[in-house]
């Protein structure tokens, strides 16, 4: 993702291209990990100091129920991060205290299955697997 594809998904959706949303989509440029609301939100007051945290935090919802963010939950707080740009399925290796990520191409799905009791039908996954990578050790 970036953030001309971004602003065009939006643009498609019936989203007005605002100075506040191209903010947060040059933040999302810059970054390739996760990032805490808080520290999207600190950034973002730098260009707009009035700006309110439930704007930025609308905005981000809207922008992953969208598929232009990935959104995840580290030690309780909402994070942030451009949809990647890998293609097919896979999941992610994310690191708590830097917020990078990792593909990962081993899906566990298949072992879910045969421990379910008959009857259940699994429509979506998604598998995310925290710690520390090298970098932050």
């Amino acid at each position: 993702m970036n953030s001309e594809r971004a602003m065009h998904i939006l643009k498609e959706n019936g989203f007005k291209q605002t100075k506040q949303r191209e903010k947060l989509l040059d933040i999302f440029q810059k970054r390739s990990q996760y990032s805490a609301v808080t520290d999207l939100w600190k950034e973002f007051r730098e260009d707009f100091p009035s700006a309110s945290y439930d704007t930025v935090y609308r905005n981000l919802y809207t922008m992953a129920e969208l598929g232009i963010l990935e959104m995840t939950t580290i030690d309780g707080d909402k994070h942030f991060r451009f949809h990647c740009n890998i293609e097919g399925h896979h999941h992610h290796f994310i690191c708590k205290q830097c917020g990078i990520t990792k593909a990962i191409d081993v899906c566990p799905i298949a072992d879910v299955q045969t421990v379910l009791p008959g009857g259940y039908t699994i429509e979506n996954h998604n598998f995310e697997v925290y710690g520390i990578c090298p970098a932050c050790q």
